[in-house]
């Protein structure tokens, strides 16, 4: 079920790792287009029609009223309304962290500055088929809360039954202004053009599949998006410290997400590797999502033998994951010798899952490959930054020469004339 791979063919693996992210076919690209242009043009009729057509949902509005939210929170287990209140707070606490400041500097007639400053409104996407993600909803929603920003919309799948209740609530806490009951690329539409009842935002973000993916990519311009996501993956370095059954139980936990995932081994034991197949094989028919995970780890399970920890971070870097887990005796000392990875996860004891839904840190990282040079959601993610800068009249003339001599070399006449009318008036006073 696992590929072997060694330093001959590891460009191999690192191919087929990145040919999972090749995007959309020209079909599905057309029919995004179609949606897109369709709600742009008609607004909230498009939209109805659209919920109508692929969620098979008759909708009479598009917002989730108070009531519906009120009936659906009600219905959350006390015990997980507490765990979902939990992770809230440690996300909460990880991400105000983050926050920069404002700053600026005056000398010699001069101030210079930086503002950071909230966007107005962000909407973000949550995914309603199969399985519900209130941590998602956590995720997405809190760096954005603690980042400032004002409004907060929120688009999910309508369903004949409701929307998941532990969605609604996770938005309660996480402090969404607003709950739309449209999926798919639809909703991307509504909150990127703007409808009669769903106002524009200014930047999307939240996980979907392929359509929802296509349509974020396609609106971008028009708003911000948080990232072009591809499938995910874990990467996990082990020596022969490592339990197997602790590698095997993350390999599966990742693989169960999608048949795309991949759940990769980097060691130096080869007891090891022979070690974890033997724990898959044990622990896989007992998990609710077998097929998922056998589908996955058939296609992109992979392991590679390394001579020594240091060149199975190397070779991580090369692979640049989106989690990496080090199951090894030092993982501090390993840390520093990895550059490349969404989140690094630490012993043991502190399993990918962790982080997915409880810890802190944020779970939407960057994939395949992409870790070499973006960033994890933060709140950041949620500012923009404004520069501003003051001269005086005597500030202005010292630096005089020096603009007029740079706009003449780049043989832009006006720019220097801004300045030389200036330095003039000055002089004749």
């Amino acid at each position: 079920m696992l590929k072997i791979y060694d330093e001959k063919n590891l460009s191999e693996l690192i191919e087929k790792l990145e040919n999972r992210g090749s995007g959309a076919d020209g079909n599905i690209e057309n029919s995004v287009k179609n949606i897109l242009e369709s709600v742009k043009a008609n607004g909230d009729k498009a939209v109805f029609e659209l919920c109508e057509k692929f969620d098979r949902v008759k909708l009479d509005s598009l917002i989730l009223s108070q009531r519906e939210k009120e009936e659906a929170t009600a219905k959350v287990p006390p015990e997980l309304k507490e765990t979902i209140r939990k992770a809230a707070a440690n996300i909460e606490d990880f991400h105000a962290r983050q926050k920069q400041q404002s700053w600026s500097v005056n000398s010699d007639g001069k101030i210079l500055g930086q503002r950071i400053l909230p966007l107005a409104r962000v909407g973000l996407y949550v995914p309603g088929g199969s399985a519900a993600y209130p941590s998602s909803v956590l995720m997405n929603a809190i760096p954005a809360k603690v980042a400032g920003v004002k409004s907060i919309v929120m688009a999910t799948p309508p369903k004949e039954d409701g929307i998941n209740p532990a969605v609604i609530y996770a938005a309660e806490v996480a402090g969404v202004s607003e709950i739309i009951k449209v999926g798919g690329a639809q909703a991307i539409a509504a909150m990127a053009y703007g409808t009669e009842s769903v106002k524009k935002v200014d930047k999307i973000v939240g996980p979907g599949n392929i359509f929802v993916a296509t349509a974020k990519r396609l609106v971008f311009g028009s708003v911000d998006i948080d990232m072009f996501a591809g499938p995910s993956e874990v990467l996990v370095i082990a020596d022969e410290s490592a339990d197997p059954a602790y590698v095997a139980a993350d390999f599966m936990s990742q693989a169960e997400h999608d048949p795309m995932a991949a759940s990769i081994l980097i060691t130096t034991s080869e007891k090891l590797i022979s070690d974890v197949k033997n724990e898959i094989e044990k622990q896989l028919p007992t998990l609710s999502r077998s097929d998922t995970i056998k589908r996955s780890l058939e296609s992109y399970g992979s392991v590679i033998k390394a001579e020594s920890l240091d060149r199975a971070a190397e070779i991580s870097d090369l692979i640049s994951p989106e989690h990496l887990e080090l199951m090894v005796k030092n993982p501090f000392e390993l840390l520093g010798k990895v550059r490349n990875a969404g989140s690094v996860f630490l012993g043991e004891n502190s399993p990918e899952p962790l982080g997915d839904y409880f810890a802190g840190p944020n779970h939407v990282l960057p994939t395949n490959g992409t870790a070499r040079f973006s960033s994890s959601l933060s709140t950041d993610s949620f500012v923009k930054r404004s520069t501003y800068l003051y001269y005086s009249e005597e500030s202005l003339k010292n630096a005089s020469q020096d603009v007029i001599r740079f706009a003449e070399a780049e043989g832009l006449t006006a720019h220097a004339n801004s300045i030389k009318v200036r330095r003039n008036r000055s002089e004749r006073k």
